[in-house]
């Protein structure tokens, strides 16, 4: 892996690329997680693949109102892991500034189905 030491950016081969898998999701509920101030718990439907659970550190920028039905995208093959004792298969892609102040989740300009491949 290399660096490009004027902005430290590490790039990846792009084999290494390829193995993500990003895909069209939207969302179909949103709940509360007990103890967890910046964390929703989303149950997304990402078409073939079914419906899964994410849970992602938006809370403190988007309401529940405006997150359902949001067809967002998301890294598929994530490997899950616990996040408050939920199984989180999955994550929401999504541009943040340096402080965190301002959070903009990927979202697409033309309907898709869920499940569609990014590429």
């Amino acid at each position: 892996m290399k660096t490009n030491t004027m902005e430290g950016i590490k790039n990846i081969s792009f084999e290494d690329f390829e193995k993500l898998d990003l895909r069209v999701a939207e969302i179909k509920k949103i709940e509360e997680i007990e103890e967890a101030d910046k964390l929703w718990k989303l149950t997304i439907n990402v078409g073939n693949l079914g419906e899964r659970v994410i849970c992602a550190g938006i809370k403190e920028h988007y309401s529940q109102k405006e997150l359902k039905g949001k067809k967002i995208i998301i890294v598929s093959n994530l490997e899950p892991r616990k996040m408050k004792g939920i199984l989180s298969e999955g994550m929401l892609l999504a541009a943040v500034s340096n402080g965190h102040e301002n959070i903009s989740l990927l979202t697409l300009d033309k309907d898709m189905e869920n499940g569609t491949r990014i590429g």
